[in-house]
């Protein structure tokens, strides 16, 4: 599996402070927004990434992570210079996904759970129609929600809806097979010109192939569209590190615990930045994996 990371736009609802950086770039906690979207694909096992921004900024995102291979990854970059829509990710990306089924995550959304790995793990294997993944929110009127029959399927996909029939948001992380790269082609711009990925989704859904996989209690999706939620999410993230003594969204401890890089790779990474606890966190690690603790 491939996967794609959509992060672009102009983050209008975060200005002045997105007037000079991607919204994606900006820090939640210790760590670059960007790098809670690239290790859920991570954890996934995805090591083939296509990253699509606009074309300003594309090259901060270069800087940041290069082609990938010191994590162990193939990234790859694209641009979208107008935000005509999250459906658009499989128009821009159809040559980098080729054959193969592809998972894409909002280069803003922030998920956290214990064993995530292992909710990921079991529904990448054998995509047959697209898995999407539910969490219960206080606000669903605000988001595209998954209604669910008495069994738990999905029977329907309702967006922004005045009276919800189900309080389950619809997250920015998706599974498809192949089949998305015909349907996103074949998609017609909705009233506000875009490419809609609930349009997609439905195509799915009217064909049976469509999964709603419930993130819920132990996992949290954070949001980051205001200045409060951005301060909320940073918030959360700190807390729990500080709390459990464990970094949540370490690209190098990811590659590491996945077996993309090995120790001492690990550790040089950490050594780049050892001025910072970040950097010495990721060094602790290496030596603490190396000596099988």
């Amino acid at each position: 599996m491939k996967g794609i990371i959509l992060a672009g736009g102009a983050g209008t609802r975060l200005h002045p402070i997105t007037l000079a950086s991607s919204k994606q770039l900006l820090p939640v906690g210790d760590k670059p927004m960007i790098y809670y979207p690239l290790t859920v694909l991570m954890l996934a096992g995805i090591r083939e990434i296509l990253l699509i921004s606009t074309p300003a900024d594309i090259p901060q995102f270069r800087r940041l992570l290069g082609d990938g291979s010191r994590f162990g990854l193939h990234v790859e970059y694209a641009e979208q210079p107008e935000p005509n829509g999250i459906a658009a990710a499989f128009v821009i990306g159809a040559d980098f996904v080729g054959d193969s089924p592809v998972a894409l995550v909002l280069g803003d959304n922030i998920f956290h759970g214990h064993a995530f790995s292992d909710v990921l793990a079991e529904h990448v294997r054998d995509v047959d129609g697209c898995v999407l993944f539910g969490y219960p929110v206080h606000d669903p009127h605000r988001y595209g929600v998954g209604v669910t029959d008495e069994s738990g399927r999905l029977v329907a996909i309702d967006e922004k809806p005045e009276r919800p029939r189900s309080n389950r948001a619809i997250t920015g992380l998706y599974l498809y097979d192949n089949d998305v790269l015909d349907i996103a082609k074949n998609l017609r711009p909705s009233a506000r010109g875009e490419l809609e990925i609930t349009d997609l989704n439905r195509v799915y859904l009217e064909r049976g192939k469509a999964e709603l996989v419930d993130l819920g209690r132990g996992f949290a999706w954070l949001d980051t569209g205001t200045v409060e939620s951005l301060l909320q999410a940073g918030q959360y993230v700190l807390t729990l590190q500080q709390r459990q003594g464990v970094r949540i969204a370490c690209v190098e401890e990811v590659a590491l615990r996945m077996g993309f890089i090995d120790a001492d790779a690990c550790h040089r990474l950490g050594q780049e930045q050892a001025n910072s606890d970040y950097g010495r966190y990721v060094m602790d690690i290496a030596r603490e994996f190396q000596a099988g603790v």
